[in-house]
């Protein structure tokens, strides 16, 4: 193939060309998602549909140049200002997949007497290796509260 046959493949643009060009950017978009490339790629399937069904004169290489860089400027600029809460939207539970993080403020039943500031205690229907706040000695039966967690260990205070 020799470079006059490559031009005329690539130029001028068809509605293929703006159709392969969203695919590619969406594609793109799937494995970065910055989410402008999205945009872009959206812009670029209207390009191909105004390419599809605007006939004449309006529909030249030109305008869709023009309508595909006008169409990026208005959904980047929508997307960074009215659609800017999809992007930073995060969990709606952060302690979700934390279990310790959602054990903070349960009560606990002493199940087994602290010494040395060491016991264990019983949330829900699972027993918890533990350790008093202030390293005191815990009798068993005590209601006690979840302060905070050191690794697989809760830490606790007498209610």
């Amino acid at each position: 193939m020799d470079s006059a046959m490559i031009a005329e493949l690539l130029w001028p643009p068809t509605i293929w060309h703006w159709l392969a060009l969203a695919a590619v950017l969406f594609s793109i978009e799937m494995m970065a998602g910055t989410f402008d490339l999205l945009m872009v790629a959206i812009a670029s399937a209207v390009t191909a549909a105004w390419t599809a069904f605007v006939p004449g004169e309006m529909g030249e290489w030109q305008a869709q140049l023009l309508v595909f860089f006008a169409t990026s400027v208005v959904l980047i600029t929508l997307g960074r200002t009215v659609l800017s809460g999809i992007r930073s939207g995060g969990p709606g539970d952060p302690v979700l997949n934390d279990r310790m993080a959602r054990l903070l403020g349960a009560r606990a039943l002493v199940v087994a007497d602290f010494s040395s500031g060491q016991g264990r205690v019983k949330i829900g229907d699972t027993e918890w290796q533990a350790e008093s706040e202030a390293g005191t000695d815990i009798p068993a039966g005590t209601t006690v509260t979840v302060e905070g967690a050191k690794s697989t260990t809760v830490l606790v205070k007498p209610v």
